[in-house]
């Protein structure tokens, strides 16, 4: 296998910073996501992906194709596959075919769907309000902005040719 080739060498100290800058993202992000997996599971016996299904479903009230649904995850179809079932099963979720395409099938959450999903909204936005608590009003917006800036210049890098 080929190495890939560095194009400069980041070995100065804004570099570093930025580095560790990444770690404690990453960090971040992965005891955030572990403290919501566990209240899914411990207190409604449900998953983030599946909180995450519901979660795009409930912003189409129409409902979404699966490849719809699998793009605004960014996950595979395979992947949705399976969430899909389990939600149906649970009459979250409906599968309504597409009349003018017999290999599509559009979701729908089902009105048990939306209920149960409001309700776990809401209940998770006070979980994220607890864990993000250390942080006052003006500190809150200045991480949002900051966390913006870095969004925009990577949404920036992948425009260009």
């Amino acid at each position: 296998m080929k190495k890939p080739e560095a194009k400069r060498v980041a070995v100065d100290a804004l570099s570093k910073r930025r580095l560790r800058l990444w770690l404690r993202i990453l960090k971040v992000s992965r005891l955030l996501s572990a403290e919501l997996r566990n209240n899914l599971r411990d207190g409604h016996e449900t998953t983030l992906p599946r909180f995450d299904v519901m979660a795009a479903l409930y912003r189409s009230e129409n409902g979404l194709r699966m490849s719809e649904l699998s793009g605004a995850l960014a996950v595979s179809n395979g992947n949705v596959t399976g969430i899909v079932d389990r939600l149906a099963d649970d009459g979250h979720l409906v599968r309504i075919p597409v009349a003018d395409d017999r290999r599509a099938t559009e979701v729908r959450l089902t009105r048990k769907g939306r209920d149960y999903f409001a309700a776990l909204a809401s209940e998770h936005e006070i979980w994220v309000d607890d864990l993000l608590s250390s942080l006052d009003g003006a500190e809150t917006d200045e991480l949002n902005r900051l966390l913006e800036t870095i969004a925009r210049g990577l949404d920036s890098k992948d425009k260009k040719p």
